[in-house]
């Protein structure tokens, strides 16, 4: 059986684009939790992202997601 990285590569590349774009990581790739919990439109986007991810990714070990 195949596992999601190997069938949905594509959809999971184009969602961790989509949260990087909503966090513009910066040059240093980085951003802190303090700039996430006082961006209510960023903590927004990301939830409404929740759905594909899971259904793209794996996340039987991710409890909080």
């Amino acid at each position: 059986m195949r596992t999601k990285k190997e069938v949905y590569k594509k959809e999971q590349d184009e969602i961790i684009n989509k949260i990087i774009s909503i966090v513009e990581i910066n040059n240093n790739k980085q951003i802190t939790l303090y700039e996430l919990d006082n961006d209510i439109k960023k903590q927004k986007e990301i939830m409404d992202l929740i759905h594909d991810i899971r259904k793209y990714f794996s996340f039987n070990n991710l409890k909080a997601v």
